[in-house]
């Protein structure tokens, strides 16, 4: 059964959110409503929406399974168009993407809504939230225009989608990378990698970074912990965001016990991102911190995260990087081949040291995957 099918078999209509005629009216007010563009249109005023790989199947009056997709008379709208929860000029090594246009500063957004019910979910006020019924205490009518002049304010250079998932706010997320573009800036997508083929083929023009979590090559990993059916779509995206878009790829795995953070598991995450994106693709290994419905899971022994690097480095991949844990080099890029430090990094602050303007090592020109 293909993970569109089964989804469509065990969400049902009961399932998925209802827009009362005042709320819709006030999203009109609001301009926050706009028709989507990857939707098809089936019998009875049901949509199918095409934004993400759940493929929601959608009655009319009620919105899909991310909350923010609204089926109003056989049309499919986005219900967050503008709509802005979270906003903050970050690091892009917060994000974390440590290997393109290091020491810059990313204008980070976020709305509401996720395709994910991750039962760690550190971000769970928002991405849980309803996109229908509760963007009140969100900014609104935050205009792509709007967007880039508070990235000009806060002095990034570039926009980070991010906070939520950004591939179901692809309206917005597609109209504010153009005019980013135009303008100079760079762009981000900070995604649980669920976007449709389509989807990111839309933006695929105007994105320039995609860092992807890759949580596990497990399908049961993905079922039980975050409620899709398989991870499958997800690499099949990741590589597409690559070999087709020639994005910036960096990948991230939280490193849960008893989950993800066995030699066998994490050697075959290991070996699929060398193998598929590349051995200079930056792999991050990030600290598990007990939270939400994982709150009696212990955190991840340090122990465990220097084991993941070093299978990683075993696998071929050259930049293996320590997460959400203090360490004197875990964040630093050395060249692969001297050895030499390349940048350094502690604290979110950042030094470039040895490396050439088209993003190679100054000592012996060791290609290091890096955009400066």
């Amino acid at each position: 059964m293909a993970a569109s099918e089964e989804h469509e078999s065990i969400i049902s209509d009961e399932d998925l959110t209802v827009a009362q005629p005042d709320v819709v009216a006030f999203l009109e007010q609001q301009d926050a409503l706009r028709e989507e563009f990857l939707y098809d249109k089936l019998d009875g005023e049901r949509v199918k929406c095409g934004v993400c790989q759940r493929r929601c199947n959608i009655p009319s009056g009620r919105a899909g399974y991310c909350m923010t997709k609204l089926n109003i008379s056989g049309k499919l709208y986005t219900t967050i168009y503008g709509v802005i929860s979270s906003a903050a000029a970050d690091p892009i090594e917060k994000k974390p993407v440590f290997h393109y246009k290091p020491g810059s500063t990313a204008y980070s957004i976020g709305s509401l809504g996720c395709n994910f019910r991750c039962v760690f979910c550190q971000n769970w006020h928002i991405s849980f939230a309803d996109g229908v019924n509760q963007s009140e205490f969100c900014q609104r009518q935050v205009t792509p225009e709007r967007l880039i002049e508070a990235v000009r304010r806060s002095n990034s250079a570039g926009i980070a989608w991010t906070y939520n998932e950004p591939s179901i706010w692809l309206s917005y997320a597609l109209d504010g990378a153009k005019l980013a573009k135009a303008e100079g800036l760079y762009t981000v997508y900070v995604t649980n990698g669920y976007a449709t083929p389509e989807g990111l083929d839309a933006i695929g023009p105007y994105l320039d970074v995609y860092r992807v979590d890759i949580k596990s090559l497990s399908d049961d990993f993905y079922r039980k912990l975050i409620r899709i059916p398989s991870v499958s779509g997800i690499l099949e995206v990741a590589k597409r965001a690559k070999d087709k878009w020639n994005m910036h790829v960096e990948c991230v795995t939280n490193v849960i016990p008893g989950w993800n953070d066995s030699k066998d598991h994490l050697r075959q995450l290991a070996d699929w991102i060398a193998a598929n994106l590349g051995e200079s693709t930056p792999w991050h290994v990030t600290r598990f911190f007990p939270y939400a419905q994982m709150s009696d899971t212990p955190p991840t022994p340090p122990e465990t995260l220097d084991m993941a690097r070093q299978i990683g480095r075993d696998a071929g991949l050259r930049f293996v990087y320590l997460g959400n844990i203090e360490t004197e080099t875990g964040q630093n890029t050395y060249c692969p081949t001297c050895g030499r430090l390349m940048v350094e990094r502690s604290n979110y602050t950042t030094r470039i040291l040895a490396i050439t303007p088209d993003g190679k090592c100054s000592h012996d020109g060791t290609d290091l995957n890096l955009k400066l």
